[in-house]
Formats: structure tokens, sequence, C-alpha cells
């Protein structure tokens, strides 16, 4: 199997593994550069992605539900539509990725740089963004219910029309009212 640049097809990684989970963690073992490369709707559930550089790799639509992604280069990288589930991305670098409509909820987020994301529509619920850089980002539209945003840096971030949906309402959407507290 290949891992492949995503705009210019060239190889960035080629392996005798069966699956695109035993491939992309067999690279980032070795050590191999993944920037740049096409994953989109790749099955990358529970996958070891500890310090990967996918720098601005193509992750739309993927399945990231309980990856490690701690301290992993995701700077520029498009997550549109993922399936971050209970993943585990503390420490790492999201500043200008796309996360826009991207299930965090549960996510381990502590620490890690959103500095100026698209967390546009994402469903953040229950996630841990403690001490996490989320300055310049766009939250406008997500769901941030139950999520732990002590301490994070949320200075010029975009939390207008935060929303969510209720039973009582039937999908109607409702404004959120949230307290910031900055320790």
């Amino acid at each position: 199997m290949k891992l492949k640049h995503k705009t210019t097809g060239k190889i960035l990684y080629e392996s005798k593994h069966e699956t695109i989970k035993e491939i992309v963690e067999g690279a980032i073992k070795e050590g191999a550069n993944l920037r740049e490369a096409d994953l989109q709707g790749t099955d990358l559930f529970g996958a070891n992605l500890q310090g990967a550089n996918l720098r601005r790799a193509d992750l739309r639509k993927a399945d990231l539900q309980g990856a490690n992604l701690q301290e992993a280069d995701l700077q520029g990288t498009n997550l549109q539509g993922t399936d971050l589930f209970g993943a585990n991305l503390q420490g790492a670098d999201l500043q200008g990725a796309n996360l826009q409509e991207a299930d965090l909820r549960e996510a381990n987020i502590q620490g890690a740089d959103l500095w100026g994301a698209n967390l546009r529509r994402a469903n953040i619920q229950g996630a841990d963004l403690r001490r996490a850089n989320v300055q310049g980002a766009d939250l406008r539209e997500a769901n941030l219910q139950g999520a732990d945003l002590r301490r994070a840096d949320l200075q010029r971030a975009d939390l207008n029309a935060i929303f969510y949906k209720t039973k009582v309402t039937k999908n109607k959407k409702k404004r959120l009212s949230i307290r910031i507290y900055l320790m």
C-alpha cells in the first residue's frame, strides 16, 4: 500500500501492510514525513499517531475515534467532518486547522494550539480544552456544552452564536449562555 501527496500524487511512504491504519502507524514509527498526505476518509480508529507530522494533510471525513494524536503537527490540516470522538490531541499543533463540523466530543485537547482554527459547527461537547490556545479561532455554532475551558486562551476567538440543541425545543436552535473565567 502507498501513502500519496494530496496534490502531486507523489508517494510519501510505501509498505506491505494490509490496512491503512497499519501503514500510517508504520510510517510514523519510522519517522516518515506525512506532510500534505492524502488520508481523506481513512479508517484510523484508535491509531497511535503520536508526534506525527501531518501538517496540511487531507483528513476530511476520516475516522480518528480514540486515536492518539498527542503532540502531532496538524497545522493547516483539513479535518472537516472528521470523527475525533475521544481522541487524544493533548499538546497538538492545530494552528489554522479546518475542524468545521468535526466531532470532538470527549476529546482531550489540553494544551493544544488551536490558534486561528476553524471549529465552526464542531461538536466539542464534554471535551477537555484546559490551557488550550484558542486565540482567533472560529467557534460559531459550535457545541461547547460541558466542555472544560479552564485557563484556555480565548482572546479574539469568535464565540458569537454558539448554539446547542435541546429535547425541549425539538431541535430548534437556542442561544447558549456561557461564562468564561480567566484564571
